[in-house]
């Protein structure tokens, strides 16, 4: 054997054993005899061998131990984001059990649609995450359609087929800030949104439309493309000029608080005084807003690492119904929140 380690033949020479039953054995496989397996694991070890992914799965047929995590949306790195938590998560989680986790980034030449596709036929990936669902989601289509495993942070609109997904519960925790700002005597709202049909923010609204039900508040809704600041803050900046403006505003998430706490405070409006104002994913910004922001936390690396244990148990048993996990935010109260002005 070399200096540096035996590779899966000559371990299997070594043991008078194929080559396909000792990775069958290093992997862990059930169908291989106990005895089987400790023989070779313990020869494995003595020997110091290293497992060479690319050469076990052309022996067992299986993948190359990577999963891929797509990074398309055009904001990240520009706003604060939890993308960062989310892919500590996963990366803690997958590495855990020997699974790298891989970035792939859409070039501007692509379109993610053209990312996915590469990796599923090139199998250069075990598994994809998909991140930022929207309503109807074609890559959902895609994959399925592809037989290819995967799992999804959120969900989409109609589920035709089912797959697994771990979401957040956003129509609750809506509902949930809407009746704790409508009992401090709020009665004109706010929701500051997106024009991208993503998932979530069609709950999110659905949350306070639903709490509304039978009260005697009104709420406003505006909505602008997420990532063009300009067109974000006129929208803001319109709804708190307005004869009737509210008295509080729910936000879809944190960078779009923030914005609001800025021109509120532009603009002379005092926060909690003149303006209540609630967020939502708890950013590390939010804590060190002027005036400290109430929001809701989904603890998003918790939420990434139980992603990748769903995925992770879909690549082990492909066949297994799809698993759905509904996540309940929890409130964080600051100072951003107070009784409605007189």
């Amino acid at each position: 054997m070399r200096d540096n380690g035996p590779t899966i033949k000559e371990l299997a020479t070594e043991l008078g054993i194929s080559a396909a039953t000792v990775s069958r054995a290093l992997a862990g496989n059930a169908r291989i005899s106990t005895e089987t397996r400790e023989r070779v694991q313990t020869a494995a070890r003595k020997a110091a061998y290293v497992p060479n992914r690319a050469a076990r799965a052309l022996v067992t047929g299986t993948g190359f131990g990577f999963v891929g995590l797509v990074m398309s949306d055009p904001g990240y790195g520009r706003e604060h984001s939890i993308i960062g938590e989310f892919v500590q998560g996963l990366g803690q989680e997958f590495s855990a059990h020997g699974i790298d986790l891989f970035l792939a980034f859409v070039p501007q030449d692509q379109s993610e649609m053209q990312v996915i596709s590469n990796i599923v036929s090139s199998r250069r990936a075990d598994g994809l995450v998909l991140g930022r669902t929207t309503q109807d989601d074609p890559r959902i289509s895609y994959l399925v359609e592809q037989r290819f495993p995967f799992v999804a942070h959120g969900r989409t609109e109609r589920e035709a087929v089912p797959f697994d997904w771990i979401d957040t519960d956003g129509t609750a925790a809506f509902g949930e800030g809407f009746r704790m700002l409508y009992a401090l005597g709020h009665r004109r709202f706010g929701l500051v949104s997106i024009e991208e049909p993503m998932t979530f923010r069609q709950h999110r609204i659905d949350g306070v439309r639903a709490a509304m039900q039978g009260s005697d508040a009104s709420v406003v809704v505006t909505a602008s493309p997420r990532y063009d600041a300009q067109r974000r803050d006129a929208a803001i900046r319109a709804m708190l000029t307005a004869p009737d403006r509210p008295t509080a505003i729910l936000c879809l998430f944190d960078s779009l608080a923030l914005s609001v706490l800025d021109i509120a405070a532009d603009l002379g409006l005092s926060v909690p005084g003149d303006l209540s104002v609630l967020g939502f994913d708890n950013i590390a910004p939010a804590a060190h807003a002027r005036p400290a922001l109430s929001t809701f936390d989904a603890d998003t690396m918790a939420s990434a690492r139980c992603l990748a244990k769903m995925l992770l148990k879909r690549l082990e048993n492909p066949g297994a119904a799809p698993t759905h996990r509904l996540i309940q935010p929890k409130l964080v109260l600051r100072h951003s929140h107070g009784p409605a002005p007189d």
